[in-house]
């Protein structure tokens, strides 16, 4: 079972568990557990992506109950007018915030694309990051005498394939578990010492307006047992607040039976 963040008539938002894959794919063939069956199944209802979270990734994913409002949804991801949130927890010790403005080359799969003719090209990327909170831990990994990460918040205004993983990298801090683009030791040790045994970022909110009622919706995706006791281990219980699933931009709009 998979937790319903929301879910009306004609849309359906869930928490993804990192580690699912959104749906059946040649990644792994043999993988039977993907969220779209899972989602079907326990509603009882035909689900139609509108965008995606990679494996690792976990958080808000929200998907249409019919081809025509998966359209629409589609439609205002296309036209940058989703809001997305992520968290994620940094090697090192990332300063301050700013908006980065880095043009990504296009990554290719080496099975889906191994027959493209053109060279990748460098695509417009831009993110919004924020840092939240720093913790150094007495623990020696690589060459380092001690462990430094820090909590990080941010908002992509585009979505290029793993950009917010190549936007960090960029500035010399990698997500902790990227195993694609990020430091294998620190990735090792953070594991051996932390738990943090996987990719540490989540899509923690997703704002939009609603394609049929046009009402403005926030839907939040709580942190699993990985994120609550690394929280717990570097002292960042009240960093990230603890808010309802849905928030509504507006309170009247509650009162609508639609939503």
């Amino acid at each position: 079972m998979l937790e319903i963040l929301y879910q009306d008539e004609w849309l359906v938002a869930v928490n993804k568990p990192a580690g699912w894959l959104v749906h059946r794919s040649w990644l792994d063939r043999n993988e039977k557990v993907v969220v779209m069956q899972t989602v079907r199944d326990q509603i009882g209802q035909h689900v139609f992506t509108v965008h995606r979270l990679d494996r690792p990734t976990s958080g808000v994913l929200l998907m249409a109950l019919s081809s025509e409002v998966a359209h629409l949804l589609a439609q205002q991801f296309e036209q940058h007018q989703m809001q997305k949130t992520y968290h994620a927890v940094l090697r090192g010790w990332l300063e301050g915030g700013a908006t980065l403005d880095y043009p990504l080359v296009e990554e290719l799969d080496k099975i889906a694309d191994k027959f493209a003719t053109q060279e990748p090209v460098a695509q417009p990327a831009v993110t919004d990051y924020q840092a939240l909170a720093h913790v150094e831990m007495p623990v020696a990994i690589s060459r380092y005498n001690t462990a430094r990460y820090t909590l990080v918040e941010m908002a992509p205004h585009t979505g290029r394939k793993h950009q917010l993983r190549r936007h960090m990298v960029h500035l010399r801090h990698p997500i902790i578990g990227d195993s694609a683009h990020g430091d294998l030791r620190q990735n090792r040790g953070a594991a051996a010492h932390f738990g943090l045994n996987r990719l540490m970022l989540h899509a923690s909110a997703l704002s939009f307006t609603h394609p049929v009622t046009g009402a403005p919706l926030v839907i939040r995706a709580g942190l699993d047992r990985v994120w609550q006791q690394m929280l717990d281990q570097f002292g960042w219980q009240d960093q990230i607040p603890d808010v309802p699933r849905v928030e509504f931009a507006i309170d009247a709009v509650q009162d609508k039976p639609t939503e």
